[in-house]
Formats: structure tokens, C-alpha cells, sequence
């Protein structure tokens, strides 16, 4: 197992000066039976696909076929190097596709660690046998802050939902995103690019590994949940999936002083291309650069080196930017304006976003509320007095305060907006016992954490062993993720009846353990969205962003 694969990396807050939570929570930890990247065996026999740029061949073994690290694009170094995603070169040797793929180069710490640029690759799982008929897929976008983390292998979905799974690598951070005018118009966003490149590819050859290219399904958690949320509203990805699933996709800060990591989520008004390369131009300027030339030429290190923690003047743009082509405006006007892909979505959150930093003491609570929500703060107190919550009340408090105004309500509203032009399904995570992460502090009541579903969709990192109430949330959740892939309704076999969320009847799932998941209709005067859609500055992105 590997359980650190499961990313939520720790950043400076150069504003604030203290640790941030920088979101980076990537896909569940690989099976034990699955190679590992640099790994190799030998193919099996009968593996062997031809896809439209070469043979490859695979494993098969313990219920499913793999093939994994199968390029979708060309090495993006040298001048390919923030450019546009080029397709890869041919190959007429039978390729063994039986090594994972390199993680796309990042920093090392929590995170695979790499520098490789040869990363652009796609790790396909199936089930062993079938009925011949084709299989949905379901197109796993990684989570990491933009900036971490690679796919998970996907077999516990392949394995128990009857779904092909396709794992994305793509360029991250300073690589996935920077824009400088010596890159030309329309620069940054070349991971949204990677990433409908790899949904073409899709397109092109998934039939021939058995499964359905007109029964797509992309999904991912945290930065992955902005990923679905990105190319639900871009142009370019039109008729590249069916569905989507974004799971806590809404994280950034709406308000105050502390800046945890660059505005990049399903709310969030992203840069324009001008401030992107004016951020473009400081980050060159720091590596002695004036032109595309050179910073093409430097060493993949001395760029993560000044790319630092994505956070401050120098560390150029590393998330998803508004550059008139992949991305004509933020996702959340996009999502006010209606002008989105015709595709279907499951959309949430979890109850208790993780965030930092929390608050231990009375005085530590009043502290974090007035220094960032400013002159709000005297009203937040009240619609959160520190009576109404159980010991330790301070810390129950803030958390709750930071998840209603960051994730909860923001999340709501984009329900709203995007119900009134697709169909939406809606849900919370309240699963509050959940096994904590390693990221957690298991002495506190972390209540439900950030992306704290996405482990039942795999065996749980680490090895934890689950009580049977949460053996049978994880049972119902695979069966709705991969039901929704399936059939685009996530009520099926071994579910509730999830209804979609419409203006008439806004039904969000609660989603809690032992087949105890319930619909409300609750959601927004429980967490006090009237207020926070009345301040947040989310409210105006229609308008503005």
C-alpha cells in the first residue's frame, strides 16, 4: 500500500506566515497487486491492443487487465515545454505497457516526487472477462492542488462496478499553467489541455479496450473535482464525456487574510491572461529570463525550486487560468450563464473541509474570526456562538465556519446555477467517522474531512480496518459512482433514491454509513448560505468573474 499517495500538502502561507493546508488530495492508494511506478513485468498473452499509434501490451491477473503508462501525447520538454498538448510519435514494436507512468514533475515531499518530463502517459484497468458488451468508462482526473499527486490504478471500481478505468497523468504546477507572452496567445491551462487531450485519445481507442466512448464519465477529488467543474465549462471539451463526478471541488478561501494556496476551484475567479502573464513575466525575471527561449532551457529543478509553494510574487501562475480559449471565463460564471457542455453531474462536498488554521482556544477562535472575515466578524460569532457547540467547542466552531463559507454554500449555489441547464445530482459527505488520514490529527473531531469519500472508492489507505457500518458506505458509494458512470442516475442496485437537484425540489444526499444516506432539503439554512451568498464575493462572479 501506499497510503502518502493520498496528498494534502503542507505549504507556507506567505501572507500569513503560518502552515496552509494547500488541498492536494490525490487518488486512493494503488492495490497491493498493482505495479508501481518504475516497476515491470512481462506482458501477459492476449493483451495486446492496437491503438492508432502503435500495439501495446499488458497484464492480466487477480480479476482485471491493465496497461499501464501508454503514452497519449508527446514528452512536453524542450520546445514543446508550455505548449500546447502534441500528439505522440508512432510506434510499430509492440510496446509493453506494464510500468506506471512517471508522475508529472513536482516537488518531492508528500508527493511521488519527479522531474521527469516524459509523463504524459494513461494507465487503463478493465475487467479480466466481460460480455462483450462495451463498458462504461470512467476517466480518473487526480486531485493534488494543481501542483501534486498522480492517478490511482482504479481496480476496486473496475473490479466491483463492471467499468474500464483510465488514470491521467498531466503537467502540474509551474509546468500545468504559467503563461508568458513569449508562449503566445491563449497560454497557461496546458494541464486542462493534457487533459482533454488524454479524453480524445478516449475517444480514438477505448473501443478497442472494451469500453463505450459514447458513455464517459470523468472524475476526480479536490483540484480533480475542479478539473471536472474546468471542462464542464470549457468549450474545447465539448463532446469528450457524458458525465462528470466533481467531488469537493469548492476549497478555496472566499474571504480574509489567509491565502492558502492560488484562487483555482469550481467557485473562484480565476486570473485573466494578463495577470497571468504579468505573474509570468516576475517568475521569469527571478530565473534571470526575458524570453520563452530561456525558460525553456532551464533544469526542470531550478523551476520547481522557484515555483516554490505556489504562493507569493515570484511563484507564477500554477492553476488554471481564463485564457480566452480553454477557459473563456471562470467556471462559476460559466455556470451563471449557463454556458456549459451538455453533460450530466454529480456534484459535492464533504461537511468539514479540512483547513488550517484551526483554533484550540476561545480566544484563538475570536482571533481567526476577526482576522479573517474582517468587519463580518461580530455577526459570524453570533450565527456561531461557541455555547452551541460540544467540546472542544472553539475548534468544532472555526471548522465549521471556514467549511460553510468556503465549500458548503458555495457549492450549493453552484448546484442551483448549474440545475437550471443539466442535470445535477447533489450530495454531502457526513460521514464523521470516517478512519482519519494520515494528514489528521486523530486527537481532534475532524468531523467529515476533506474528500474523506474518495478512500471507500479503493481499499482504504493504510490498511485501516473498517467497522461494518462503514464497510457497507463504502459498498453504496462504489455502487453510485460506478451506477452513475453506468447508467447517468445514481440511484441502482444497493443505493437510495437519489433524486436530481432542480430550483422546484433542491435535494441534496446526505451521505452516511450503514445505508442510513438521506435526502434533505436542509442544506442551506443549516450551514447559513443566506448570509454567506449575501457577503462572499461568489454571489457577484456571474457579474464579474
Amino acid at each position: 500500500m501506499q497510503p502518502r499517495r493520498w496528498l494534502f500538502a503542507v505549504a507556507s502561507a506567505a501572507s500569513a506566515g503560518a502552515a496552509a493546508v494547500a488541498f492536494a488530495a490525490s487518488a486512493p492508494a494503488q492495490a497491493q497487486d498493482a505495479p508501481r511506478a518504475g516497476e515491470a513485468t512481462a506482458c501477459t498473452d492476449g493483451t495486446t491492443v492496437r491503438t492508432d499509434k502503435g500495439p501495446v501490451c499488458g497484464t492480466a491477473g487477480n480479476g482485471v487487465r491493465s496497461w499501464l503508462g501508454v503514452p497519449y501525447a508527446a514528452p512536453p520538454g524542450g520546445d514543446l515545454r508550455w505548449a500546447p498538448t502534441a500528439p505522440p510519435a508512432g510506434w510499430t514494436s509492440t510496446l509493453e505497457a506494464t510500468r506506471r507512468g512517471s508522475a508529472c514533475p513536482q516537488p518531492p515531499g508528500l508527493g511521488p516526487g519527479s522531474t521527469s518530463e516524459d509523463c504524459l502517459k494513461l494507465d487503463i484497468t478493465a475487467p479480466e472477462k466481460t460480455d462483450g458488451k462495451p463498458l462504461p468508462v470512467m476517466v480518473e482526473l487526480h486531485g493534488g492542488g494543481f501542483r501534486l499527486g498522480s492517478p490511482s490504478d482504479g481496480t476496486h471500481l473496475v473490479k466491483e462496478g463492471g467499468v474500464i478505468n483510465v488514470g491521467v497523468h498531466y503537467r502540474l504546477g509551474i509546468f500545468g499553467f504559467m503563461a508568458h507572452e513569449g508562449f503566445g496567445r491563449h497560454a497557461g491551462n496546458y494541464a486542462l489541455r493534457d487533459q482533454q487531450a488524454a479524453l480524445r485519445w478516449v475517444q480514438r481507442n477505448i473501443a478497442r479496450f472494451g469500453g463505450d466512448p459514447r458513455n464517459v464519465t470523468i472524475y476526480g477529488a479536490s483540484a480533480g473535482g475542479s478539473s471536472v467543474c474546468a471542462n464542464t465549462a470549457s468549450p474545447a471539451a465539448k463532446g469528450l464525456f457524458q458525465k462528470g463526478i466533481a467531488q469537493s471541488g469548492e476549497y478555496n478561501s472566499l474571504l480574509g487574510a489567509d491565502v492558502q494556496w492560488q484562487a483555482q476551484d469550481c467557485k473562484a475567479k480565476l486570473p485573466s491572461e494578463e495577470e497571468a502573464q504579468k505573474a509570468g513575466e516576475r517568475f521569469a525575471a527571478a530565473l534571470g529570463c526575458k524570453d520563452a527561449a530561456c525558460l525553456r532551457a532551464l533544469p526542470v529543478d531550478a523551476l520547481l525550486k522557484q515555483a516554490g509553494n505556489g504562493i507569493g510574487p515570484d511563484a507564477g501562475t500554477q492553476g488554471p487560468v481564463v485564457d480566452g480559449e480553454i477557459l473563456p471565463m471562470s467556471p462559476g460564471r460559466a455556470f451563471a450563464e449557463g454556458k456549459v457542455n451538455k453533460v450530466a453531474l454529480m456534484h459535492g462536498v464533504d461537511r468539514d473541509e479540512v483547513q488550517l488554521p484551526s483554533a484550540d482556544t476561545p480566544e484563538k477562535y475570536r482571533e481567526n474570526v476577526r482576522r479573517q472575515y474582517g468587519p463580518l466578524a461580530s455577526r459570524i460569532m453570533e450565527l456561531y456562538p461557541l455555547e452551541r457547540f460540544p467540546a472542544p467547542s472553539a475548534f468544532i466552531a472555526y471548522r465549521t465556519i471556514v467549511a460553510d463559507s468556503n465549500s458548503v454554500c458555495p457549492a450549493l449555489l453552484n448546484d442551483e446555477r448549474l440545475a437550471e441547464h443539466i442535470p445535477v445530482f447533489a450530495y454531502q459527505t457526513d460521514n464523521a467517522d470516517a478512519p482519519p488520514m494520515f494528514f489528521l490529527d486523530p486527537t481532534k473531531p475532524n468531523g467529515s474531512y476533506h474528500v474523506s469519500e474518495s478512500p471507500f472508492l479503493s481499499p482504504f489507505p493504510g490498511g485501516a480496518e473498517l467497522t461494518a457500518n462503514q464497510k457497507a458506505f463504502g459498498a453504496q458509494l462504489t455502487a453510485q459512482w460506478t451506477g452513475f458512470a453506468r447508467t447517468g442516475n445514481p440511484t441502482v442496485d444497493g443505493t437510495p433514491y437519489w433524486p436530481r437537484f432542480t430550483r422546484h425540489d433542491p435535494a441534496v444526499l446526505s451521505l452516511v454509513p450503514a445505508g442510513d444516506s438521506q435526502v434533505t432539503h436542509e442544506i442551506a439554512e443549516q450551514h447559513h448560505c443566506g448570509f454567506w451568498n449575501r457577503h462572499a464575493p461568489f454571489r457577484e462572479i456571474g457579474a464579474a468573474g
